[in-house]
């Protein structure tokens, strides 16, 4: 039983029945799983299962079947035998057995076995079967099963000199074997049929039957016609699927090779030029997309798409299309069946404005804008791009204001201590050249470029507002307190405490309690700190936790075996502010041992870097800021901004970051602002930056690429150079002062009048203006009561050129806006441009 082949074939005409055969022939219906309450149901996919409605096992040597495909109530087979016969099956009682049709035999004159049976899909009543080969007996037979006299049911009632045999009413392939065939759909007296294993002959049986077109081939097996173009066809032999064009029938139009021999191969009947294919000893169906060019040469091949789909089935020997349901299939195998719908390949297209829209069922589009909740839940870094340039981010002239509408924490820490840094060095606390934001390691001298690193002394500070005689060793330089002041921690001037009491102030208006009580601790006011934390008790919701955190505080002890010190270590590791685990760690370090305060991640990278300023060695400061600058580099966190500064390093970090985060907007405008003329001229940070100006220009967001660009020039010490002139129509040179230097553009312009109206160089008269007709010219010098200012003023906006660059017809700005307020033709009365309705101005309402 195993090694019969399983065979399945959809209705036609029944959406929901199909029927498989191997000894025996079964009938099926299909139907959704939650509706089925039949206990012989066998389920055929998630969604849906399969009822056995009929069988028959009158016709133990099935060879092929094919489907009534008129539309009726019931089925009807012809079923294709070893011994050539073809009989009309049903399933009991039906509307054919009124008809006369159901039980009908075709015999042909001599026994061979039947290789292919098909309806004609127009004439139903034909029907056409492919035969081995015998003698000089035809073997392409061609039936019409309303002029057969009897069914065998009925013959066996009237003696056998009574009842006539059914004859073909056209035959051809006189000695030759039929392998397969199949009808053209446009051309229904027509069929395609391979024979003897040589070759692919195309039948026409309306007048006489006669051969119209051959051609010579292996590929004899599977033979189909394209359901949407008749024009095409389909054949296989061993591993190889050929496509053939009838109009160019010498020769394949396209062979795809296979891994492993092709056991089938089907058309879709819902897809154009869609193939599906099975090889033997695979699990797996291959899906062909032909794929036709129309602009390539005429002895060009068409290419195919090819994928595979993996359905849950084991080595199965037959599917068969739905012939409604699009990208539908039934699979059979030795297990069972599998009912399959292929995800159909989608087409996608993404705007510059993130804009998506995508093909859906091959019959509909869906789209989604910018404003749709996937892109907030996604966090789509380029929405978050336009909306952050929209608002100006980056262009705002003070530092910190840009933080603001980062809407990112550690861009706004990062945007302030730009802010911090760059008024560090213009009042010259901090001098560090051409550099206009220094970090740690350049204040340090830990660059290699600015020095070597200065020794520091050793400062022993008691606990002054606790009464008690224990000391802190720090350590202190002139270029440890600079340092200091780049990490936020300013000295003030009348006290040796190394933090700002406005500081402390800020951090508890902004409700950061814990972090202020840890920056006082760590400066030796342990008093202040229980202060800070009782303050907040009194206005957090989790007040009792900062009660008793202050409570702990309070019983500190400076003996190394306390008690206090003891049950401190054993309970640090169970609060969770990272400020306060620090807090603990540093008030329980032994002999100078503070990694735990250091390596405490949840603490800010300045708050770590002021604290190991202040209670690090200086071979230990070294090596704790190279490591802590060469980790940040490689998580590309911006916070190590504060040890690069904007340099090489700097700009190393900016990379490390734009690779994680796709954040051009943020780098560029941070190299804008940052970076020394030098460093701008890395070819990185040049394509961050041409990176940001193309986005805005997707986005025709000109007035900020404009800012932009202006914000980009005030960091260049030379002037853009002129990229566009107005030439003379006479002489061809420009007619603009700027090209005659300087010096004769201003006494150019006092020469009498300020109006200059003709060419500079060969004195011809300029365009006229098409509203006023007085000639083009251009104001060098304007009124003014400063002499100076007379000289820096250029030409008004209301007198520059302005034309057309469709009719090339123009005129003073001021006289072509008014004129275009009132018209949307040209001011030139023989023109009938159009001018205003071609400016993509005139579409967003701006004139």
């Amino acid at each position: 039983m195993t090694s019969v082949k399983l065979e399945v074939q959809w209705s036609p005409i029944h959406p929901n029945k199909f029927i498989t055969w191997g000894t025996e022939i079964y009938l099926y219906e299909i139907a959704q799983l939650k509706e089925s309450v039949r206990p012989s149901c066998i389920k055929v996919s998630d969604e849906t299962v399969a009822h056995l409605l009929a069988s028959s096992t009158s016709y133990p040597y099935v060879k092929c079947i094919d489907i009534y495909p008129h539309p009726e109530p019931d089925i009807l087979l012809a079923v294709g035998q070893a011994n050539g016969k073809i009989a009309l099956a049903t399933f009991g009682p039906t509307i054919f057995d009124a008809l006369g049709i159901a039980g009908k035999e075709f015999v042909p004159k001599h026994a061979r076995q039947c290789n292919a049976v098909a309806w004609n899909p127009v004439d139903t009543n034909i029907l056409v079967s492919g035969l081995d080969k015998y003698r000089t007996d035809q073997s392409l037979l061609l039936w019409d099963v309303s002029k057969s006299p009897l069914s065998t049911e009925r013959a066996h009632h009237y003696n056998a000199s009574q009842v006539e045999m059914p004859k073909p009413i056209a035959e051809t392939g006189n000695s030759e074997t039929i392998h397969s065939l199949s009808w053209f759909k446009n051309e229904p007296k027509c069929l395609v049929a391979g024979a003897n294993n040589k070759q692919l002959k195309i039948v026409d049986f309306r007048d006489s039957v006669k051969v119209v077109n051959t051609t010579s081939t292996k590929a004899v097996f599977s033979l189909a016609v394209n359901p949407h173009n008749d024009h095409y066809l389909v054949s296989q032999v061993d591993n190889q699927i050929i496509i053939w064009d009838t109009r160019s029938f010498e020769k394949p139009l396209l062979t795809l090779l296979q891994q492993k021999p092709v056991t089938k191969v089907l058309w879709c009947p819902t897809r154009q030029s869609l193939l599906g294919s099975l090889q033997k000893d695979s699990g797996s169906l291959y899906l062909h997309d032909i794929q036709h060019y129309g602009t390539v040469r005429e002895d060009a091949e068409p290419g195919a798409l090819e994928r595979t789909i993996a359905p849950s089935w084991a080595n199965p020997t037959s599917f068969s299309w739905h012939p409604t349901h699009v990208n539908r299939f039934l699979g059979i195998s030795q297990q069972g069946l599998t009912d399959y719908t292929v995800n159909e390949r989608i087409t996608l297209n993404w705007s510059a404005r993130s804009h998506l829209v995508w093909n859906h069922s091959s019959k509909t589009f869906k789209y989604i804008c910018s404003s749709d909740k996937i892109y907030k839940d996604l966090g789509d870094i380029s929405i978050l791009t336009k909306k952050r340039a929209m608002a100006g981010y980056g262009l705002l002239p003070e530092l910190a204001q840009n933080g603001e509408l980062a809407e990112d924490e550690t861009l706004k820490n990062l945007w302030q201590w730009l802010y911090l840094s760059r008024s560090l060095v213009e009042d010259g606390t901090i001098a560090t050249g051409v550099l206009k934001h220094p970090g740690i390691r350049t204040v340090l001298k830990l660059d290699g470029q600015t020095g070597g690193f200065v020794k520091s002394e050793i400062v022993h500070r008691p606990w002054a507002d606790i009464g008690s005689n224990h000391t802190a060793k720090t350590y202190r330089s002139p270029d440890r307190d600079k340092a200091l002041q780049l990490c936020g921690w300013r000295f003030e001037k009348d006290s040796n405490m190394p933090y700002n009491n406005l500081f402390i102030e800020r951090l508890e208006r902004e409700g950061t309690y814990s972090r202020a009580s840890a920056i006082s601790v760590f400066n030796l006011g342990l008093r202040q700190a229980i202060e800070i934390l009782n303050r907040g008790a009194s206005k957090m919701s989790l007040a009792s936790n900062l009660h008793i955190v202050a409570m702990a505080l309070s019983g500190f002890s400076e003996e190394k075996s306390s008690m206090w010190r003891e049950l401190c270590l054993k309970s640090r590791a169970q609060l969770t502010d990272p400020y306060l685990r620090a807090t603990f760690a540093f008030l329980t370090a032994d002999s100078d041992s503070y990694e735990n305060v250091l390596n405490e991640s949840g603490v800010a990278v300045e708050d770590r870097v002021a604290f190991a300023l202040m209670f690090l060695s200086d071979a230990k400061l070294c090596d704790y800021i190279n490591k802590l600058t060469q980790s940040l580099l490689d998580e590309g966190y911006l916070a190590g901004f504060l040890l690069t500064g904007a340099n090489s390093e700097g700009i190393r970090l900016l990379h490390r970051y734009l690779d994680i985060t796709g954040d051009v907007q943020s780098c560029s405008l941070i190299a804008v602002r940052a970076l020394e003329e030098n460093l701008l001229k890395e070819p990185e940070v040049l394509l961050w930056i041409e990176s940001y100006r193309n986005l805005l220009d997707s986005w025709k967001m000109w007035n900020q690429r404009a800012h932009f660009d202006i914000i980009r020039g005030t960091t260049k010490s030379e002037k853009p150079s002129h990229q566009m002139y107005i030439s003379c129509h006479f002489c061809g040179k420009s007619i603009s002062t700027f090209m005659q230097g300087f010096a004769r553009v201003r006494n150019y312009g006092k020469q009498g009048s300020q109006v200059k109206s003709t060419c500079i160089n060969c004195r011809k008269p300029l365009p006229r203006c098409a509203i006023c007709l007085m000639h083009m010219g251009t104001i060098t010098d304007l009124p003014s009561g400063n002499k100076n200012d007379d000289e820096n003023k250029i030409t008004e906006f209301s007198s520059w050129f302005t034309w057309c660059q469709t009719c090339r017809h123009g005129g003073h700005a001021n006289h072509i806006i008014h004129w275009f307020q009132q018209h949307s033709e040209c001011p030139v009365t023989s023109c009938t441009c159009r001018c205003f309705s071609l400016d993509a101005s005139c579409k967003t309402g701006a004139v």
